[in-house]
């Protein structure tokens, strides 16, 4: 089953003016739908629908809809700008400026910038694949991956308000550690050969290799078509995925937690880290979870696991990324991130004990 993305500028040839306009206007558009994204949905089953989303089964149906909505308009949006922005940006360019920089400062820009855009671990993956298309070095841009869904405003201000200053710096610090850590342990090794191949030849890589000078026109038709094909090849796994964290979506085993992961077993962050990697929230929605375990008497560390792998790590997630990455390269960047936490949450129960 395949899926059209028609554009309103391609396939002919238009005016630069008349061209900039609908780009504009488009944009303005997906901004509009954005924005709008969640009100509406909540608007849809709280008021028009009159549905309790504090029930299971109509909260993660809401969450179905939003959630899926929100990830195609960044799919479509971040892919399309990104991939305009690289017909302007020659991947020797890139590479030359990124050989400029030692490799821990360019590591700890990428989790700096991940750190500042506020997308959770599927929504960040548009963004990963344009940097890879565009030659940034995988071990940064994996650094990205890692440290965007991990580290936020939002958890800051939450963790903050929750547990104190003290250990949300230590969270941010711990976040960052774990992205620019296992960047750096990544970039001993050539691992782009387990990238699909597809990622590499996109229409926009093509563009400069012809030479000669590249037309607006030119430019946003190998955008439009690098959005088309890589949208075409994953938004299937984008319903699939968000459906899968639909289902489990606030369902949290309190009772497993009190059980199996108190502040007497020796296991509990192990138990907490993979029992939270399939789940799918951001930090918004976990925090308070985390925030009621903690009070229970869960520890500190423990806690912070169970945080960690449930932004960092889903079933989503790992949904999207098969679409990029190998399986090898796969099953390396969650056992390593699956790792970190762990070491993490036995270091915050060391110091916090």
């Amino acid at each position: 089953m395949s899926l059209k993305l028609e554009l309103p500028f391609t396939g002919k040839d238009l005016r630069t003016g008349q061209l900039v306009w609908r780009l504009a206007a488009l944009a303005a558009a997906w901004v509009v739908l954005y924005v709008l994204n969640e009100n509406v949905w909540a608007w849809l089953f709280g008021d028009a629908l009159g549905l309790d989303t504090g029930e299971r089964l109509w909260g993660s149906i809401e969450f179905f809809v939003y959630d899926t909505s929100k990830i195609l308009l960044l799919l479509a949006g971040m892919i399309f700008s990104i991939g305009l922005l690289r017909t302007a940006l020659r991947p020797e360019r890139i590479r030359a400026w990124l050989d400029g920089k030692s490799l821990p400062i360019a590591l700890l820009l990428a989790a700096l910038f991940g750190a500042i855009t506020p997308f959770c671990s599927c929504s960040s993956i548009p963004l990963f694949i344009g940097f890879v298309a565009a030659g940034v070095p995988l071990s940064v841009t994996l650094t990205f991956l890692i440290a965007s869904p991990l580290v936020n405003e939002v958890a800051v201000l939450m963790l903050g308000n929750a547990f104190g200053w003290p250990v949300t710096i230590a969270y941010v610090l711990a976040g960052l550690g774990i992205a620019v850590v296992i960047g750096a342990i990544l970039s001993r090794f050539k691992l782009d050969h387990h990238v699909q191949d597809f990622v590499f030849g996109t229409p926009t890589s093509a563009l400069h290799e012809g030479g000669g000078k590249i037309t607006l026109q030119q430019r946003v038709d190998a955008a439009a078509e690098e959005t088309r094909d890589i949208f075409g090849r994953v938004w299937k796994w984008v319903i699939l995925g968000v459906g899968v964290g639909a289902v489990i979506h606030g369902w949290v085993p309190t009772e497993f937690f009190a059980t199996y992961a108190g502040p007497d077993n020796p296991f509990a962050v192990v138990i907490a880290t993979l029992a939270g990697a399939p789940l799918y929230s951001n930090a918004a929605g976990v925090i308070p979870i985390v925030e009621a375990m903690y009070g229970k008497g869960m520890a500190l560390g423990t806690a912070m696991s169970f945080m960690m792998a449930t932004v960092a790590l889903s079933l989503p997630e790992f949904m999207l990324l098969k679409q990029v990455l190998k399986p090898r390269l796969l099953l390396i960047f969650f056992g390593s991130v699956s790792i970190a936490i762990m070491l993490v949450g036995f270091g915050f129960n060391l110091f916090a004990g």
